[in-house]
């Protein structure tokens, strides 16, 4: 799930901007995508003597759990020179200082994190700059808008905005070349998940397969014989249906169009699942239809073993997988794989993702799109 994220930064030492640019890039790098900066506030040091504050409030975009954000937030203040003493007490002056204020519409108390932020209610150099990017944004424990706290804050201390502002985190999308892209790979790959990322973070248009709306598909996996032509036939109308309804609909604001299929998979489990005359007979089928249809420009089939599908099909636990066995999960890898080497496509980018965990780790899901990036040039 992706979350929004709203961060507090300050900096009072030093060279004020850059430090809280140099945050903005850090945190668009390792924690997830910032959608919104506000604009920089100075205000006197808030609850010690020292030199006045830059101070500015940003949108996040993140997979990352609140505990996970906060030791990013913490590996960043310390990788830009901040070191937090415990032999001192009270509020210091710092290079960098990025708080957590709000977390979607959570709430949270532990030893190490609050959310929202406690003193977010009672700090003008929190509140403006906040109200700038999220005035409708509601507290979720006062039930009171951002802008509304900003009226009615009783903090007293001077606040002004200044002409110089930050740049937002800007990339070349490694997807500028493209407009339609399909995430294709066997049961388990993780198809789903991956566009989904991609859309949330390059502002694509998203098209999901919808098989769990399909009736025939926990019958098929009781009785693949009886039901296999029926399914195959489904599957094949309803991706056809889909991909022409959703590549039809202009989509003005979005980038380009990311999918977690292609239609062509329907003649890879085909293969697999029906006899030889049911097969002969859908491959025409098959070819009536996907000569009428628009083509991705791009193809990433997601590559791992077996093991590792069974291992992601068991964790997500939906009961009319449970019995899909190895050697069919084989099966379909060599099809895919022997499809793909056979077509001759040389728009599909293969990668290997067994020893990757694009969800928990930003690092193998950065590596991912730098593949895709480097094979678009």
């Amino acid at each position: 799930m992706m979350h929004e994220v709203y961060i507090s930064l300050g900096s009072n030492i030093g060279d004020r901007k850059r430090f809280l640019q140099d945050a903005v890039n850090a945190i668009n790098e390792k924690i997830g995508s910032v959608r919104n900066i506000s604009s920089i506030y100075e205000t006197p040091s808030w609850g010690f003597e020292g030199e006045a504050f830059f101070n500015v409030c940003l949108l996040l975009k993140t997979w990352l759990t609140p505990t996970e954000v906060l030791t990013e937030l913490l590996n960043i203040e310390r990788q830009l020179g901040r070191v937090r003493s415990s032999l001192k007490k009270g509020y210091q002056s710092r290079c960098i200082d990025l708080d957590i204020l709000l977390f979607d519409d959570i709430t949270l108390n532990t030893n190490e994190l609050t959310i929202p932020h406690p003193q977010l209610p009672n700090r003008k150099f929190v509140l403006f700059p906040l109200a700038e990017i999220a005035s409708e944004k509601k507290h979720p424990v006062i039930q009171k808008s951002i802008a509304t706290l900003k009226d009615e804050t009783s903090d007293t201390s001077d606040i002004q905005k200044i002409t110089e502002k930050l740049i937002s985190p800007r990339f070349n999308s490694p997807f500028a070349n493209y407009n339609y892209i399909a995430i294709e790979g066997n049961i388990g790959a993780g198809k789903t998940t991956l566009a989904t990322k991609i859309a949330e973070d390059f502002n694509a248009k998203l098209i999901l397969e919808r098989f769990s709306d399909n009736p025939f598909l926990p019958k098929f996996y009781e009785n693949p014989k009886r039901y296999g032509f029926t399914l195959e036939m489904s599957f094949l109308t309803e991706r056809y249906q889909a991909v022409s309804e959703q590549l039809m609909q202009l989509d003005l604001f979005k980038q380009f169009v990311v999918s977690d299929y292609d239609i062509f998979k329907s003649l890879i489990f085909s293969k697999v699942t029906l006899t030889e005359d049911e097969f002969i007979l859908y491959r025409k089928l098959f070819y009536i239809l996907h000569n009428q249809i628009i083509k991705p420009d791009l193809y990433v089939y997601l590559y791992q073993n077996t093991d590792r599908l069974i291992e992601n099909i068991a964790k997500r636990g939906r009961s009319y997988e449970k019995n899909i066995s190895a050697d069919y999960l084989k099966r379909i890898q060599e099809e895919y794989l022997s499809f793909i080497q056979q077509s001759n496509m040389e728009n599909t980018l293969i990668i290997d993702i067994t020893c990757l965990d694009f969800v928990k780790n930003k690092e193998d899901y950065d590596y991912i799109i730098q593949k895709i990036s480097n094979f678009s040039k």
